[in-house]
């Protein structure tokens, strides 16, 4: 699958409208179980939907003039506009309810890896990824693709040119220090 979205990402780069509208068909269901995944399940007051969250990603993918590597950079870069739109709707209901509902946000695919299982206001999230993105950007980055994208550690080595034991040990640091500021 992988080769055939990188040939697809290049039919797109080179003007091919049904390269993209193929691509999209390929990808809309993993972007749409990954956003599912960073909402998390069963809540009764949501008022971003996966679908929603995606749709606006994929706008505001489709608006941008992308040099695309391959697949991995393409959800690299889907992850960063998804968390801009989990950001921009928090900001949204923040402002309109002057902070009192703020939107949560499950972190799934890391919790997977670790054990936990915790749920995050996502402004004091995307925060505090900028704070570690000042003392670490790399990990940032990783843990962002992890986090937002549901990327694989193959998948963000690739995007990062790192090898997959350095992701380990950025994620674990992220994740550690992450805690640590959120907690």
């Amino acid at each position: 699958m992988s080769e055939d979205l990188t040939g697809l990402l290049h039919g797109w780069r080179g003007g091919d409208v049904l390269a993209r509208d193929r691509l999209l068909e390929e990808v809309y269901d993993t972007l749409r179980g990954m956003a599912a995944a960073r909402l998390g399940r069963g809540r009764d007051n949501r008022t971003l939907q996966p679908t929603a969250v995606v749709n606006e990603a994929l706008l505001r993918l489709l608006g941008n003039d992308t040099d695309w590597e391959d697949r991995a950079h393409f959800f690299a870069l889907a992850s960063l506009k998804m968390r801009a739109v989990l950001v921009d709707h928090a900001r949204a209901r923040a402002a309109e309810k002057r902070g009192g509902d703020v939107a949560m946000l499950t972190l799934s695919h890391a919790e997977r890896e670790s054990g936990q299982n915790v749920d995050y206001d996502v402004l004091a999230l995307h925060q505090a990824l900028e704070r570690l993105a000042g003392h670490d950007e790399r990990a940032a980055r990783g843990l962002e693709m992890a986090y937002f994208g549901g990327m694989e550690q193959r998948d963000i080595a690739c995007v990062l040119g790192i090898s997959v034991p350095t992701v380990e040990r950025d994620l674990r640091f992220a994740r550690a220090w992450l805690n640590q500021q959120l907690a």
